[in-house]
């Protein structure tokens, strides 16, 4: 019975009629799932006490694990978490020698988010943020602030803070930098301040590149090597501003299975393994790490996951496994298929929404209707097994819309020639 913005509402049902996961509005479609969807809570409650996370989410094409991803982030967002996504492609990895895990890195902190900015790109937002609220304390404090006092006052709050990021690899440069930044926003030094966020996004090919830019020099610039590292300051930096920690969502990693090359594809999984041991490990406080794959990408013992000895020992199923009962403490989580009392539960929200796009005073279709729709699409051959919410989605709604767009088009017709 909730109602819908229109903007976000048009948006969810064009995306999902072509089989592509909503960025916003996730939550309003989101049926089953409850068990998973709790596992997932407790992972950020986990993070949020200063711990790390990370899971593999495995599921078949249209399963509904990209879907689940964005609804985990709306849940991060709206518990003060910073978040950050991106989807693994021929061009973007983990490791790489072509720049191929920095276009990652660079990915991610575009696609930055907060509460506040939940569409990504909450780099600046996010900085600003703990500038104005020091600047906010020291006026509640009784200083001018147009005087000296309160510019040098300033100065030293950010130092104090930010100082405690150089004890991390790499985290003296960063915290100059953002040190840097801060300074240019005091003295309204709009190209100082570019620059810095111009590092912060991995956008320097060198150091002299990096020099001449920002005024003072840097011992590195983020590369393909150290792409991780600065993900971990980023996390530390986003508890220090007073987030909830750093949620990173990296899906369509079946890519990293397609890597022809054996000892490329072998580097790319040493730094999973590096990521997984950093979070479980408490290495990486803060930081929460969510993998989406195919159930090729972890268990093909020739190209996936358990190919990789160190990883195949790690997340492996115990024998107790096989006895059928699911195990939410695993680090991966297997979707299961939606049930059809959840699938059948699914059509009528569409069909809500449906009517609600459309200014329908009535639903498209009784619920008779619905129910000869769902009995013809879970008759099909293997459907008890192999049937997804994406395709269940994709058939209604193409059906409802033929409906809509074909005067002399009718129900029984459409159903009884798929039959």
């Amino acid at each position: 019975k909730q109602q819908v913005p229109k903007r976000i509402l048009t948006s969810l049902l064009a995306s999902v009629s072509a089989g592509v996961v909503p960025r916003a509005g996730a939550p309003y479609i989101a049926i089953g799932r409850t068990d998973e969807i709790g596992a997932f809570l407790s992972d950020l409650e986990t993070v949020s006490e200063g711990g790390g996370g990370m899971r593999f989410l495995i599921g078949r094409y249209g399963s509904g694990k990209s879907f689940l991803i964005q609804l985990i982030r709306g849940y991060a967002l709206d518990r003060g978490f910073v978040t950050a996504d991106a989807d693994l492609t021929p061009e973007r990895r983990l490791s790489g020698g072509n720049g191929g895990a920095l276009a990652t890195y660079r990915e991610l902190i575009t696609n930055l988010a907060t509460k506040a900015t939940p569409e990504g790109g909450a780099l600046s937002g996010i900085l600003s943020k703990y500038y104005v609220k020091l600047k906010n304390e020291l006026l509640s404090e009784g200083l001018d602030p147009d005087s000296e006092e309160f510019n040098g006052e300033l100065k030293k709050r950010i130092h104090a803070s930010i100082s405690t990021l150089e004890a991390d690899a790499f985290g003296f440069d960063f915290a100059r930098v953002i040190s840097e930044y801060y300074i240019a926003t005091i003295e309204d030094n709009s190209e100082k301040r570019g620059a810095c966020i111009r590092w912060l996004r991995g956008e320097f090919a060198n150091k002299t590149e990096a020099k001449k830019a920002l005024g003072f020099s840097v011992s590195a610039v983020i590369d393909d090597d150290n792409w991780y590292n600065f993900i971990k300051l980023f996390s530390s930096l986003s508890r220090m501003l007073g987030y909830s920690g750093l949620i990173l969502f990296i899906d369509e990693c079946v890519n990293l299975y397609k890597i022809p090359n054996r000892i490329s594809r072998e580097s790319n999984y040493e730094k999973l393994l590096s990521i997984f041991n950093d979070t479980l490990q408490g290495k990486a406080p803060g930081l929460g790490v969510i993998f989406g794959g195919t159930p090729k990408f972890l268990e093909d013992t020739r190209r996936g996951l358990f190919s990789y000895e160190a990883l195949k020992s790690r997340l492996e199923d115990s024998r107790y496994a096989t006895l059928g009962y699911q195990n939410l403490a695993s680090p991966v989580i297997r979707l299961r298929r939606l049930s059809d009392n959840e699938l059948l539960a699914l059509v009528r929200r569409l069909t809500k929404l449906y009517s609600d796009r459309e200014g329908l005073a009535e639903p498209p279709l009784t619920d008779e209707e619905i129910g000869r729709f769902m009995d013809q699409a879970l008759s099909r051959t293997g459907a008890d097994e192999m049937i997804t919410p994406r395709e269940i989605i994709r058939d209604y709604l193409t059906l409802l819309n033929i409906l809509r767009d074909n005067e002399g088009a009718t129900f029984s017709e459409l159903l009884g020639k798929l039959t």
